[in-house]
């Protein structure tokens, strides 16, 4: 008798079409796999982030879930919090749901539904330090003048830190990139340890904000759409008043330099102190198989 292992979907997330967006595994029957089992099908994949779903009925009202790179398991991440919301609710659920939440090493993670958008929201955003220009500026490929001297470079996270730059334009940004050995040594002693770069031109009229992210330090050289950074960003647009006011609504676009073009929703408000931040996109379904 052939028996089958575990069984697998791929989704596209933050994608308008198919072969779009940001790539995630996701393994619904993962309950009999261990932590070096988890690490080597993320491995093998090779997508940003795969993702192991614990449990078929929610626990506490939520589903346990892993998430793992390439290299490392981590304790949040955009995609593919989305996405696994996204499989949970088409196979898992048993019965229609428009919420579904999220058990991951950072907390519980609700996940809403409304049409063809999944929404996350994270946890409040902490900022953290800011970072000269000199010194950061002999880490990247642009140069010093590349640079938004307008706003800060600042470390920001909401489950996993992110450094947050500000550049000039679109070029800039097409541009940018990191020094790896000189990056590498610089964050080591640093909790944030991924860069997400910025600027107001897009290539898509209609957008607001055109952005890539790098994460040679988990193993991923560039990420095509990356929801806890921009988890970080909302709060960040809202915080320095990018757009003059404390609440926005705005699309992000990203992985244009990859060939996955992507689309990120932000909505975030500043009330009583507060910054409250919302991320969505949408899921888009690619395959489905099983471990032989």
């Amino acid at each position: 008798m052939t028996t089958t292992g575990p069984t697998f979907h791929i989704v596209d997330v933050f994608a308008e079409t198919r072969y779009a967006g940001n790539q995630l595994a996701v393994f619904t029957e993962a309950r009999g796999l261990g932590d070096e089992d988890m690490q080597q099908l993320a491995r093998e994949m090779n997508f940003s982030e795969t993702t192991f779903i614990l449990s078929d009925v929610p626990r506490d009202g939520g589903y346990d879930v892993r998430i793992f790179t390439p290299t490392v398991e981590v304790p949040f991440a955009g995609h593919p919090t989305l996405g696994t919301a996204y499989i949970i609710r088409h196979t898992l659920a048993q019965e229609p749901v428009d919420r579904v939440i999220l058990n991951l090493l950072v907390g519980q993670i609700p996940v809403v539904f409304d049409e063809d958008i999944a929404w996350m929201t994270p946890r409040e955003a902490v900022f953290g330090e800011v970072i000269a220009p000199s010194e950061i500026a002999p880490l990247l490929s642009v140069a010093e003048s590349d640079l938004d001297r307008d706003f800060p470079i600042q470390s920001v996270s909401t489950g996993v830190p992110f450094i947050l730059l500000p550049l000039r334009d679109l070029d800039a940004v097409r541009r940018a990139g990191v020094v790896k050995d000189k990056w590498l040594d610089w964050v080591k002693d640093r909790q944030a340890k991924s860069l997400f770069v910025f600027c107001r031109d897009t290539v898509e009229p209609g957008h607001h904000i055109h952005a890539r992210m790098f994460a040679d330090y988990y193993g991923v050289a560039e990420d095509p759409a990356t929801g806890s950074a921009n988890c970080c960003f909302a709060a960040y647009l809202v915080k320095h008043r990018y757009f003059d006011t404390d609440q926005i609504d705005v699309c992000v676009e990203q992985g244009y330099e990859m060939g996955r073009p992507s689309l990120l929703y932000l909505r975030a408000n500043e009330r009583n102190g507060r910054i409250n931040v919302n991320v969505g996109g949408k899921v888009v379904r690619v395959a489905k198989g099983n471990l032989v």
